[in-house]
């Protein structure tokens, strides 16, 4: 089976990569606009593993790059939830435009199948009580989510049209190894980082948003089972199916660390979704119990990680 990962240096394609280049017999393919970053997966089983540094633009000759291929695993985005308003139609082009030339390719060399990473953090909106299912209505309050959606629906009409297989994850907010402490997503990683080093973490709002967050092991666990799954569904919300606020967060890793952490809060963000937890039900029914780790221990691990690599 000849596997490829776009995105394969970021948060989730590492940790992906990592997971799936231990199967035997498998000819892996990563991908990435950051050579640094996939130099990074340089001890990886050489004979078994390409890199290829290409940026995905309009101008990228899909047909060349998919060539061979059976399995596509599409990690891939130019924007983030919090900034996606700011420039709506570039980043339509950018997202949505370009999976459709992405999907063309697909097609034309005989891919067999896609695995789409969705948002199950965005694509919801803010009308329905959660946990969030499958089968809800999608309204999306920004560009990000958007965009996620017409992809999903770009996959089924391909399906539909030209029988091209798919998977669709809406995953909800990783967290743990690799993810960049950076502030611009992540609220587990970024205030364990701040934690740890002392600096004083922002809060948008008065910390009552509650969010679904998941240790990026459970996700990749979950997101390779979907993938290899012969079964005639193809949407999966993949989380903890479980709601903590940013309080609740906040007070949890101070717990964990034993550190009394330094919090400001300023005025919230019109594109945070107030609660967004989601319904794993389907996704046990066909692959059985997830059970993932306890927040708790998901912050050890990362804590763990960021004293070795960062600290």
């Amino acid at each position: 089976m000849r596997i490829m990962i776009l995105g394969a240096a970021g948060f989730i394609g590492t940790n992906l990569t990592e997971k799936i280049s231990s199967a035997n017999g498998d000819v892996i393919t990563l991908v990435d606009k950051d050579w640094s970053a996939l130099k990074r997966l340089s001890t990886l089983q050489r004979d078994l593993v390409n890199r290829k540094q290409i940026k995905l633009v309009m101008e990228t000759g899909f047909d060349e790059l998919l060539e061979g291929q059976d399995i596509i695993y599409h990690l891939i985005s130019t924007t983030v939830p919090t900034t996606s308003n700011y420039h709506i139609p570039q980043e339509i082009s950018d997202n949505v435009e370009l999976m459709s030339r992405f999907l063309e390719s697909c097609v034309k060399c005989g891919v067999k199948r896609v695995i789409f990473l969705s948002s199950g953090g965005t694509v919801y909106g803010i009308d329905h009580r959660c946990p969030l299912k499958e089968g809800m209505e999608t309204n999306p309050i920004n560009s990000y989510g958007v965009q996620k959606v017409m992809n999903e629906k770009l996959l089924y009409l391909y399906q539909y049209m030209h029988g091209l297989d798919y998977r669709i994850i809406r995953l909800s907010n990783p967290f743990g190894p690799y993810q960049k402490p950076n502030g611009i997503l992540g609220a587990v990683t970024t205030f364990t980082y701040k934690a740890l080093k002392g600096e004083e973490i922002l809060v948008y709002g008065d910390g009552s948003v509650v969010r679904d967050y998941i240790y990026i092991d459970d996700a990749v666990k979950a997101i390779v089972a979907i993938g290899s799954s012969e079964g005639k569904e193809r949407l999966y919300n993949v989380g903890r199916g479980i709601g903590t606020s940013i309080n609740q967060l906040l007070e949890i890793i101070g717990e964990t660390l034993g550190i009394t952490l330094k919090v400001r809060y300023v005025q919230g963000r019109p594109v945070d979704v107030p609660v967004n937890y989601l319904d794993i039900s389907k996704y046990e029914k066909y692959f059985g119990k997830l059970n993932p780790i306890s927040l708790q221990e998901g912050i050890r691990k990362t804590a763990e990680f960021m004293k070795k690599e960062y600290l």
